[in-house]
C-alpha cells in the first residue's frame, strides 16, 4: 500500500507507521499539526476515527479526517479540551507549552508517536531555529510519567538527512497489562 496520497503528499513516517497496529482497533486519533494529512490518510484507511488539527485552512482541507479542526495552537485556545484520544500523532512540529495537553488527551493506553527536530538540525538544513529543535533526551522529559515503548535521537538519511527525537510511548493512568503492546 501506497503511503502517499492521490494529491501528491509526501509519504508517512516509517516511525509513525511501525506503531499504527498498537492502536486500538476503531480508535480515536489526534493528528495534530497535521499539514496537508499525509498520516490522517494512513490512519483513516486503518480504520481510526482521525481529528486533524492545523492552523493552515488549504492544507486541512486536503486532509481525509473524520473531523476537522482550523486552530493557532500557540496563539489560540487549546481546541480540545476534555477530550481523550487512543492515540496522538505529532510530526515535525514542537510547540513545547503543549506537552501537558498532549499528555492530558491520551486515554488510559493511548500512545503518543511523536517525531521531530532535534539539536544539530541546523548544520543539515531547516529548522535551523532553536526554538524549534529539541535538546538532547528532551523528548524523553516531555514525555515523563508514560511509558517508552521506542525511542530514538539522532541522525537519519530518510527522507533527507536530518537529527531527530522520536518516541512511541503508552499512558499510563491505568494500565494494568502490557502484553499487547508487542514490538
Amino acid at each position: 500500500m501506497s503511503t502517499a496520497d492521490p494529491a501528491g503528499a509526501p509519504e508517512a513516517s516509517p516511525w509513525v507507521l511501525r506503531f499504527v497496529p498498537l492502536i486500538r482497533a476503531g480508535g480515536r486519533v489526534l493528528d495534530l499539526a497535521c499539514g496537508r494529512g499525509r498520516h490522517t490518510l494512513v490512519l483513516a484507511r486503518s480504520g481510526l476515527k482521525v481529528v486533524a488539527v492545523d492552523r493552515d485552512a488549504a492544507a486541512l482541507a486536503q486532509c481525509a479526517a473524520h473531523e476537522k479542526l482550523l486552530a493557532d495552537l500557540e496563539d489560540g485556545p487549546w481546541p480540545l479540551a476534555g477530550r481523550r484520544f487512543d492515540a496522538v500523532v505529532v510530526t515535525n512540529y514542537l510547540h513545547r507549552p503543549l506537552f501537558p495537553r498532549l499528555l492530558d488527551a491520551l486515554e488510559d493506553e493511548g500512545l503518543l508517536i511523536y517525531e521531530t527536530f532535534a539539536h544539530g538540525n541546523g548544520a543539515l538544513g531547516r529548522p535551523a531555529n532553536p526554538d524549534f529543535l529539541l535538546e538532547p533526551g528532551e523528548l524523553l522529559k516531555l514525555s515523563r510519567g508514560l511509558r517508552v515503548l521506542a525511542y530514538e535521537d539522532g541522525y537519519v538519511e530518510q527522507p533527507r538527512p536530518a537529527m531527530v527525537q522520536r518516541i512511541c510511548a503508552v499512558q499510563t493512568r491505568a494500565l494494568a497489562d502490557t502484553r499487547r503492546y508487542k514490538l
